[in-house]
C-alpha cells in the first residue's frame, strides 16, 4: 500500500559535510522542506522505499538523509536513463504491476531530482530561457495534475538543462497505475545557484 510520495531535491550542497554554512543558509527553505517532507513519510512508517534517480551516488543518499534517517525501512531504488518521459511514465506503471501491487509491506516513493540547471549566467551550464521557463511548466503541471504535460516538457523546452522529469515521471506512473487520488502540494522551491529545487507531496492529504 503506497501511503506517501513526494519530489526531492537532491544537491550534494544540501550535506553539512560538503556545503558550506553559507551554501546551505541560502537553501535553507529546501532544507525545512525536505525535513517537513521526511516527517510527514515518517508519520506513515513505511516499511518499503522506492527512490528513483538520474544518479547515483547523492541522487539516492541525499534524499534518504533528509527523509529516511531515523527510518527502519527497506530501500528499493531505480536509476533513469537517457529515455523519454513517457518510457519512465510506462516504466512506473509497468514497476508498480510487476513489483508493487501485490505487496502487504506500507510502501513510501521519493523521486529524487533536480529542475533547470539553466536559471542563472553563472550557474552549471550558464543561463538560457528554457529553464525558468521549464521550471514554472512543471510546477503548474503537478499543481493541475497534468500528466501529458509532464511527459512532454522535455520536448516543449529541450534546453533546459533538467535531470528529474524522468524520476519524476517514473513516481507519477506508479501513482497513476495504483489509483491513487494524488494531488500534488508545492512545498518549497528556490534557485540560488542556478538550479531549480522543487520539493512536493506528490500524494497530499487525497491518500485515497
Amino acid at each position: 500500500m503506497i501511503l506517501f510520495a513526494c519530489i526531492s531535491p537532491h544537491p550534494p550542497l544540501l550535506l553539512p559535510e560538503i556545503g558550506s554554512a553559507s551554501d546551505r543558509q541560502l537553501v535553507e527553505k529546501t532544507i525545512r522542506a525536505l525535513e517537513n517532507l521526511g516527517n510527514k513519510m515518517a508519520a506513515t512508517k513505511p516499511e518499503l522505499i522506492v527512490i528513483s534517480s538520474p544518479h547515483e551516488n547523492w541522487g539516492f543518499n541525499v534524499p534518504l538523509r533528509f527523509l529516511a534517517r531515523s527510518l527502519n525501512a527497506r530501500i528499493e531504488t531505480f536509476l533513469t536513463r537517457e529515455d523519454s518521459p513517457e518510457d519512465h511514465f510506462n516504466a512506473g506503471r509497468d514497476f508498480y504491476f510487476s513489483e508493487l501491487k501485490t505487496k502487504k509491506e506500507k510502501i513510501a516513493l521519493v523521486a529524487s531530482g533536480d529542475l533547470s540547471h539553466r536559471l542563472k549566467a553563472d550557474g552549471p551550464y550558464g543561463l538560457h530561457a528554457d529553464g525558468a521557463k521549464f521550471d514554472k511548466g512543471l510546477i503548474e503541471a503537478l499543481k493541475n495534475k497534468d500528466v501529458a504535460a509532464i511527459t512532454g516538457l522535455d520536448e516543449k523546452y529541450p534546453q533546459a538543462g533538467e535531470c528529474g522529469l524522468r524520476s519524476f515521471c517514473f513516481a507519477i506512473g506508479i501513482l497513476q497505475a495504483a489509483r491513487i487520488k494524488w494531488q500534488p502540494e508545492i512545498i518549497s522551491y528556490e534557485a540560488p545557484f542556478g538550479v531549480g529545487y522543487l520539493a512536493a507531496d506528490l500524494i497530499g492529504k487525497n491518500n485515497f
